[in-house]
């Protein structure tokens, strides 16, 4: 296993969707654009106040007007405006950020690794052939519409219950996942936007985390 980075690298941002780009050699490279404008740095933990070292971003502006006031007295104790969105990064580097430092797309080179984080889209309440991907039963005269259905989902006596995990029909998606080693295409510091290779977690305008890979590298 590898062994995880102590210093991270981390911006908050929300994914505008995707496009596609050229390479040198004249390839089509899907991407996926995001905008990581307003990255901010709210609080500095440190392990002698807090017993870890972490920093926190926000990110997201928001009308301060609906933000609670213990929210407001620690956005003014940083010396920011208000964001909607925030987030702790743990990284042993952390005394080297300040409160009200500003973080850009600058923080990834062109060419980097990138784990994102994000949550994925909710598809509601699903079957277990759509969530789990079972096989349906043949639809033929006599199947009497039990093409869809689970099946036999535990025994009589031994355990005569459900086991705990069992694939059954339920929620489905809106769980965080993270996608390791996405390269970084381009970073444009004028206008925030990072184009990252490949397809990211979640739905076009949800808030995803950027971190440097752990692993790859």
């Amino acid at each position: 296993m590898a062994k995880q980075k102590a210093n991270r690298t981390a911006l908050l941002g929300r994914k505008l969707g995707m496009s596609q780009v050229w390479d040198e050699q004249g390839f089509f490279v899907p991407v996926t654009l995001v905008d990581v404008s307003t990255n901010v740095i709210t609080a500095v933990k440190s392990e002698a106040s807090d017993g870890y070292c972490a920093v926190q971003l926000g990110y997201g502006q928001i009308d301060p007007r609906k933000v609670t006031r213990p929210m407001a007295g620690h956005f003014a104790k940083a010396g920011v405006t208000p964001r909607r969105h925030l987030v702790e990064v743990r990284t042993e580097d952390a005394e080297s950020y300040k409160p009200g430092q500003e973080l850009t797309a600058e923080l990834f080179a062109d060419g980097s690794e990138v784990d994102v984080t994000g949550t994925t889209k909710g598809k509601g309440f699903a079957g277990t052939i759509k969530r789990w991907g079972f096989k349906s039963y043949r639809r033929t005269h006599g199947s009497h519409k039990n093409e869809r259905r689970p099946g036999s989902v535990g025994a009589c006596a031994t355990p005569s219950r459900i086991l705990k995990g069992k694939r059954m029909a339920g929620r489905m998606g809106q769980n965080t996942k993270t996608v390791q080693n996405l390269t970084i295409v381009s970073s444009d510091v004028e206008n925030g936007i990072i184009a990252i290779k490949g397809a990211l977690p979640g739905p076009k305008g949800g808030i995803v985390l950027l971190r440097n890979a752990v692993k790859g590298e």
